[in-house]
């Protein structure tokens, strides 16, 4: 069934050999050669220019000689030659005089003396009827601080009334909307602004309180307050001020009320309230004898009382040394000149400006500012001369004594005549600056010429002039 067979044998060639050759053979490529050129160019520009112009000797020569052949008018040479001796001696004067040397020109037009910048206004304070009672710059120059009050309340009042900010660097500065609304229980009376911190705001109530606000705070911005005590004033408080103390840095707020007194209050941080530190009253008795002397407060004609001083804790004393002439009504506002140390200016009901000397009693000066009252009176802060005052009558005068006229250099009226002008405020860090506050609620700031800020190179001479004369 089965055979043996003999067959031719096969046989395969590997693949895997071949193919692992061929991936083991080597290849290589290059590319052409790469062609380079240099190639340079140059420009030449250059350019020739020249001009000429005739001998100024040759042109003045031909002038002279121009002139020569021209007939001269008829006695020209006749007067040239009679004047010609008294002309010589004026120069040669001129030359020796020292009447221009501090003189500076100015080229400048300074044809409008004020104009207003702004017109602030807080609507809830008009529409109640308040009155601006104190404007104050603060130290910046940049903040103005506006009390509101009334000044025409014989009677006690306890209506309320606020203290308003602006902040008149803000771009978006709103005239009719203040940046800081401080409500107040009472009428504020008087206001000033720290001389070195901006946010302090000393306030003086018609209650008799003494009060610091800190409008840096953002609740409770009163910082200190007197309150009503046996120490504290009784009287509407009219006058504030910061004062220095001996400790250097320190500052204490004077106050001062239309009953006489005068007080020095210290603030306590730690205890945060206010330390009495000195205290004066106005006591007749003890005024220098006069038989024409006699002491009015605001808004009254009585001769002030002597203060008691039983269960005061600080000892009254009575600071006058010297009595002045009375006025004929109640003075309003006293202001001492920065650059003088015996010269003030006082105002009041009867209209006019007076400037006195501290060694004299009768007045150096009697200027007519106002038919009406003269609420508030101001030294400017770089003039020696100048001073303004803010009337009954809604205008606000600006004074000059270095002028030959007694009349005023500027006035400044904004509304009605029946809105009196209440307050005022020089700018001290940017003197162009004037606050004029009005009854009618509003603020009006007003930009001076320099001929009303600048200083003249002579005139703390003639301020010096002024206050080394003999009143009669």
């Amino acid at each position: 069934m089965f055979t043996d067979e003999a067959l031719d044998s096969v046989s395969v060639q590997s693949l895997w050999r071949t193919s692992q050759q061929s991936t083991q053979e080597s290849r290589g490529c290059q590319t052409g050669p790469v062609h380079t050129a240099e190639a340079e160019t140059q420009t030449v520009r250059c350019a020739t220019s020249c001009t000429q112009t005739e001998s100024q000797y040759q042109e003045t020569e031909q002038l002279l000689q121009k002139n020569h052949d021209e007939l001269e008018p008829p006695g020209l040479q006749d007067f040239l030659q009679q004047v010609e001796d008294t002309a010589i001696r004026e120069l040669v004067k001129n030359t020796r005089s020292h009447a221009f040397d501090e003189f500076q020109v100015n080229w400048e037009d300074h044809s409008q003396l004020v104009s207003c910048l702004h017109c602030l206004q807080h609507p809830s304070a008009q529409e109640r009827g308040l009155h601006v009672t104190a404007v104050s710059w603060s130290c910046t120059g940049s903040v103005i601080a506006c009390a509101y009050g009334r000044i025409d309340d014989g009677d006690w009042s306890t209506e309320r009334s606020c203290v308003c900010t602006w902040n008149l660097d803000r771009r978006n500065l709103n005239p009719k909307q203040a940046d800081l609304v401080i409500d107040v229980p009472t009428a504020v009376t008087a206001l000033c602004c720290h001389p070195d911190q901006p946010a302090f705001i000393a306030g003086g109530l018609y209650s008799g309180e003494v009060v610091v606000w800190d409008i840096s705070r953002t609740q409770d911005l009163v910082l200190v307050q007197t309150g009503m005590s046996a120490d504290s004033h009784r009287e509407p408080v009219y006058q504030v001020a910061w004062v220095p103390l001996q400790k250097k840095g320190d500052f204490g707020v004077l106050s001062a009320c239309s009953g006489g007194r005068v007080l020095l209050w210290i603030v306590d941080s730690d205890q945060g309230s206010f330390v009495l530190s000195a205290a004066y009253a106005l006591v007749q008795q003890q005024v220098p004898h006069s038989s024409y002397t006699s002491f009015k407060a605001r808004g009254s004609s009585t001769v002030l009382a002597a203060a008691s001083s039983e269960g005061q804790s600080v000892t009254l004393r009575a600071p006058a040394v010297f009595p002045f002439r009375p006025r004929s009504g109640p003075v309003h506002s006293i202001h001492c000149s920065p650059f003088h140390r015996n010269l003030f200016v006082s105002a009041g009901t009867d209209g006019l400006a007076h400037l006195h000397s501290l060694l004299q009693t009768n007045p150096l000066l009697s200027l007519r500012v106002s038919d009406s009252y003269v609420f508030h009176v101001q030294w400017s802060p770089t003039r020696p001369l100048v001073f303004a005052a803010a009337t009954g009558q809604g205008a606000v005068q600006i004074f000059d004594l270095g002028r030959r006229s007694l009349k005023p250099a500027a006035t400044i009226e904004q509304g009605g005549a029946d809105q009196p002008a209440t307050c005022l405020a020089f700018n001290c860090q940017n003197p162009h600056l004037l606050a004029v506050g009005k009854t009618d609620g509003t603020v009006g700031v007003w930009q001076l010429s320099h001929d009303l800020t600048e200083q003249s190179p002579r005139e703390i001479s003639q301020l010096e002039q002024i206050a080394n004369h003999v009143a009669e």
